[in-house]
């Protein structure tokens, strides 16, 4: 399933974008030849008018080929004849090129505009907590929230200049803020506190990469078939109220507690519809060296959306806009090194996140979309030689000096690209194996 989701995603996302490119060269009167998705041996292939419509066996990308581009006999360049030579990419004024490599990596950042309203109409869930006031229900140990001197009930009142009325304009601030300390203001018995948040912080993703998480009972949402606590007797909206006789505050005292209590029976005292029972539960390891586990997740407590034609609309462009926003400020801060490299996903990253809203509802599967397709738009207009954003500088550079820069000028930069893109490419594997290794990611 997060194969396949990931690949039909994918493919979606490159559709997309090479139909931009498609689009504005058959409106520029360019010949299109191919129009591929994927790259490698072909899979499926039909001639439609003069473009070949192709899906090839390696869904990581696509291309859209035009008349004079990659075209060789023996060798060498094919001559074109004047009347092909005027449908064909390179005898078009630079502005038209410009427009025609432009429009795939545009196509990506509208797609957002399109299918985001579609799924604020379908209906969304969203974490209840987003709209609650931000308290503090756990502070992460010797995290930057713990050395900063956030504690347990703490509600925030303002980050910045910023009043914060909820846990999501909490994390839009704190995004906004990562990179440069941060002033935070803080409601504490009563009394308002000031606390600092230093300015190497990693806030890009918001308040619980910092330490920073919700207020959220230790009642039991789900349990995991044949593990101790489903064996024991534990049910599903039992609240448990003590381990070994020591009070549980929180969801998060969970794991802490039955590590210290160590290997050996359990007794877990729970109230069950208002009465108090008693269960020994025997946590077991996953593996040699793993934590204790008792097979227990939280309640998740969601708010289904449903908006009306123009309040989708409405939300849908500001969520868009959103996203694109803090995407190009995460890109800024990466190339700042203001947020660790360690961040940068790739594909293993993308398939799980597609197989995961593939296996929830039609208004995730969007939402992903959305949100890689805004990835996808970005990262092509970085002016990297080998992408989008490298051709168009070439362009520029046409403009500016009145001419095209040199093959040699040119091949110099594409292989500089190239090793640049395959850098990136090898970051992104590396830290996605990574996260599967250390198991950052299920």
């Amino acid at each position: 399933m997060t194969i396949l989701a990931g690949i039909l995603m994918l493919g979606i996302l490159v559709f997309v974008h090479e139909l931009g490119h498609f689009c504005v060269a058959k409106l520029s009167g360019v010949k299109v030849l191919k129009f591929s998705i994927g790259f490698g041996p072909r899979l499926l292939s039909k001639q439609f008018g003069e473009t070949e419509y192709m899906v090839c066996a390696i869904p990581l990308g696509g291309y859209v080929q035009m008349l004079g581009e990659g075209q060789q006999e023996n060798g060498e360049q094919v001559q074109l004849s004047p009347e092909e030579q005027a449908r064909s990419f390179a005898g078009k004024p630079v502005s038209r090129r410009i427009a025609i490599v432009a429009a795939g990596p545009l196509m990506n950042l509208i797609f957002p505009f399109v299918v985001l309203p579609l799924a604020y109409m379908v209906g969304v869930s969203l974490p209840a907590y987003l709209e609650q006031q931000p308290c503090i229900g756990y502070v992460v140990e010797d995290s930057v929230a713990a050395r900063a001197g956030f504690e347990p009930d703490d509600c925030i009142v303002r980050i910045g200049d910023r009043e914060v009325l909820s846990w999501e304009a909490s994390d839009l601030a704190l995004v906004a803020g990562s990179g440069k300390e941060v002033s935070v203001l803080v409601r504490r018995d009563g009394a308002q506190v000031g606390l600092d948040i230093p300015e190497d912080h990693a806030g890009i993703e918001g308040g619980q990469a910092l330490g920073l998480l919700p207020i959220q009972e230790a009642r039991v949402g789900s349990l995991v078939e044949g593990m101790p606590g489903a064996e024991a007797g534990l049910k599903v909206g039992d609240l448990i109220l003590s381990i070994n006789d020591e009070a549980v505050q929180s969801w998060y005292d969970l794991r802490r507690m039955i590590q210290i209590q160590g290997e050996g029976q359990q007794s877990f005292v729970v109230d069950r519809a208002g009465e108090a029972l008693s269960l020994n539960i025997l946590p077991k390891r996953s593996g040699q060296g793993e934590d204790l586990l008792v097979g227990i997740a939280p309640v998740r407590e969601m708010v289904f959306k449903r908006f009306g034609l123009f309040a989708a609309m409405e939300a849908g462009f500001e969520r868009s806009r959103e996203l694109i926003s803090l995407t190009v400020l995460f890109i800024q801060k990466i190339f700042l090194g203001e947020v660790s490299s360690k961040s940068i996903g790739g594909p293993i990253t993308v398939m799980q996140i597609a197989g995961q809203a593939a296996q929830t509802d039609l208004a995730s599967v969007l939402t992903i979309l959305a949100f890689l397709s805004i990835q996808l738009g970005i990262l092509n207009l970085l002016p990297i030689p080998v992408l989008d954003g490298g051709h168009l500088f070439f362009y520029l550079c046409e403009i500016v000096f009145r001419r095209p820069l040199s093959m040699r000028a040119r091949e110099a930069a594409q292989k500089v690209g190239l090793f640049m893109l395959l850098g990136l490419m090898a970051l992104a594997f590396y830290n996605d194996i990574f996260r599967l290794i250390s198991g950052g990611m299920f």
